[in-house]
């Protein structure tokens, strides 16, 4: 064997290994309809000052996809109903309550002097965290833009001896005494608990509310599958990979044997990479990854074709493997390519379900192509490279 092929092996059975460890140690994220999780129903609410219209119901749209996205959710569905209302699916999350409060708050932010007029507001802040005070009682650190930090520098200077109240949707927070003038850092103060200061920071961090929200309707959801839907998805991925498997060693003998080796590489690199990137796997998403296992072998079903007819033709083992991937390569990325084109359109365009469904096909066709390129070639190289005469029987030709 030569020592670049051996080396090759080695990185491939270390990536294995990686990819084990992250499978173990990350867990996979469900969906809805193998978690469950909450559903919430949220309608925009006219004010005196604010129109709940078609620009202001988008933009509240894009503040609850921030705050969701901080709450660590993966995969959220949230999507307009109607003019003015908002779904929000949250899988995994049993608290409502809470869900309610981080994502339907208006979080209206406003600093006022002791005449009550409006010094600055949360859209002045640049950042928010959670910690604690020199108390350690729980508290919002905040740091101020530049236009905000002149503002607050002026305020401070003019109010040294006196309070500056913090209100959070006209609700009082705390009203500190000025002790020097403040730049471009501060806290917030009378939060309660950590909790809440951490689910205030991250409200802060993804801006207010345009317009006020009001909950119409809020519910925990079970899981839309049963445990026998679950079992038999899993029964039909087994029975799917099995039967490839079968076929593979039938017909290509030596090359299947190493395709179907390859099988286990792709597996491992898919579902690290589903665990990496936190996606979360739905139904759809499992039927994708059973069809991208049939993918994942279509590549070495065309190279050991070509393999065997360059054999036919009178070339050597060797030198018909070199040319059976080569020749063959041009064929398969311009046929994987094209699936990519159509699983990035799902994804743009798609929500929820569809979105799992792109996600796990393109992840599965990126690894299908490594794998089928590049291991099953190392793979293949490495025991030819031993006795080519002895093994040209064993492809088939």
């Amino acid at each position: 064997m030569r020592s670049g092929t051996l080396w090759k092996l080695v990185g491939i059975a270390a990536l294995c290994v990686v990819c084990a460890v992250v499978i173990y140690k990350l867990p996979m994220n469900l969906g809805l309809d193998l978690r469950g999780g909450t559903r919430m129903v949220l309608e925009a609410r006219d004010t005196d000052t604010v129109k709940a219209d078609e620009d202001a119901v988008a933009r509240a749209k894009e503040v609850i996809e921030r705050r969701v996205n901080q709450l660590g959710v993966s995969e959220p569905a949230i999507y307009r109903q109607g003019a003015k209302r908002i779904v929000v699916e949250l899988a995994g999350v049993k608290d409502p309550q809470r869900a309610r409060e981080v994502i339907g708050r208006t979080a209206q932010l406003e600093f006022r002097d002791e005449q009550g007029n409006v010094i600055m507001t949360g859209s002045d802040l640049k950042n928010a965290t959670a910690g604690s005070d020199e108390y350690g009682r729980p508290a919002v650190h905040f740091e101020l833009t530049s236009e905000g930090a002149k503002k607050f520098e002026k305020a401070t200077r003019e109010n040294i001896g006196r309070p500056i109240s913090i209100y959070l949707d006209q609700e009082l927070l705390s009203s500190p005494v000025v002790q020097s003038v403040i730049r471009d850092k501060g806290q917030i103060t009378g939060i309660g608990s950590m909790d809440k200061a951490k689910d205030l920071s991250m409200m802060l961090r993804a801006g207010a509310l345009p317009v006020p929200l009001d909950l119409l309707h809020s519910e925990v959801l079970e899981p839309t599958l049963g445990q026998e839907s679950i079992d038999q998805s899993k029964v039909a991925a087994v029975i799917g990979a099995g039967l490839v498997v079968l076929f593979m060693l039938a017909v290509y003998r030596l090359p299947g044997i190493m395709a179907d080796i390859a099988l286990g590489v792709y597996g491992l690199i898919v579902l690290a990479a589903l665990a990496v990137i936190h996606a979360v796997l739905t139904l759809p998403g499992i039927a994708g990854l059973i069809l991208s296992v049939g993918m994942a072998v279509d590549a070495n079903v065309i190279i050991f074709e070509r393999i065997k007819e360059e054999m036919r033709g009178g070339k050597r083992l060797r030198a018909a493997i070199d040319a059976g991937f080569t020749r063959a390569f041009g064929c398969i990325l311009d046929s994987n390519v094209t699936t990519l084109i159509t699983a990035a359109v799902l994804y743009v365009y798609g929500t929820g379900a569809v979105r799992g469904f792109a996600v796990t096909l393109g992840l599965g066709i990126v690894a299908s192509m490594f794998t089928a390129i590049v291991v099953t070639r190392v793979l293949i190289t490495a025991v030819v490279d031993r006795n080519p005469e002895r093994y040209a029987r064993y492809f088939g030709a």
